[in-house]
């Protein structure tokens, strides 16, 4: 008897994965950059899976998609495509968080730690993060749920031994080490684990599929976001919106006081204090 198949999708990044399933099995992958034109390169990559395999979408068990976070245009891309084929067909659909997708690839290498955290780029000079934990039957344990922020939020948020991976350590190692604290030992995994894996999405997918966790009607992709108050507090130098109100108000009247003796008159006129 034949086991689950399941088409998986990854898009959250510029890096396109997708694969065909069958139980542990991968019975078809293609990956390439697409260079954020998911959009026009989702649909054909699926098609030549089906081609190679021979099977067609109603010869499937389920679908699942990677939801981020990550590029915000290639998780609509790949989100909008697994929605349509589940209406299209009636498969189930499951949504299988990015980071960790990456860090189930994370338990195969060898590593004393038990810690695992990936990293993929976010806007500029940040990056997505989420911090798991390896049980004692290969299993990932979640202790730090997706944030998203500079280096030094990264390296004010590991602990201990930590296996680190992923194109955000990749590419921000230097600056994530300036500001780790010297009692954290970092172990870099290898570079083939990098990129997300539709293989991985494919696996956790079936996982889902089996205890009956399916995606309902409303389906939200993962955007993990700092608000923009958090955004505008950071670029102010960690100054409050009242405290910049108040140094506003304040240069405001020094101008005035400093005019009004430039002048020889008095500072405030009556009915103008509030307008200070």
């Amino acid at each position: 008897m034949k086991g689950k198949r399941i088409l998986a999708v990854e898009t959250a990044t510029s890096w396109q994965s997708v694969a065909i399933l069958e139980e542990d099995v991968v019975l078809a992958k293609e990956e390439q950059d697409a260079g954020g034109a998911h959009g026009l390169t989702l649909l054909p990559a699926i098609d030549r899976l089906f081609e190679r395999t021979a099977l067609q979408v109603t010869d499937l068990d389920g679908l699942a998609c990677s939801i981020g976070p990550g590029s915000f245009t290639g998780i609509r891309v790949g989100v909008a495509t697994c929605l349509g084929l589940r209406t299209a067909t009636g498969l189930p659909l499951t949504l299988v968080p990015t980071l960790e997708a990456m860090a189930t690839t994370g338990i195969s290498v060898e590593s004393t730690a038990s810690r695992l955290c990936p990293m993929l780029m976010g806007r500029t000079g940040e990056l997505y993060w989420a911090i798991f934990r390896r049980t004692r039957d290969g299993q990932l344990e979640r202790i730090l749920a997706e944030h998203v922020g500079p280096p030094e939020a990264v390296a004010a948020s590991l602990g201990d031994e930590t296996t680190v991976f992923g194109e955000g350590w990749f590419k921000m190692e230097q600056q994530i080490r300036a500001a780790l604290s010297p009692s954290v030992t970092l172990l870099p995994a290898p570079a083939g684990c990098a990129k997300p894996s539709a293989v991985t999405v494919g696996l956790l997918g079936l996982q889902k599929l089996r205890h009956g966790e399916i995606a309902g009607d409303c389906v939200m992709p993962l955007y993990v976001q700092r608000s923009e108050a958090e955004l505008v507090y950071e670029r102010s130098g960690g100054i409050s919106p009242v405290a910049r109100r108040q140094e506003r108000a304040a240069a405001k009247v020094a101008r005035r006081l400093a005019q009004a003796r430039r002048q020889g008159r008095p500072a405030i006129r009556p009915g103008k204090v509030n307008g200070a």
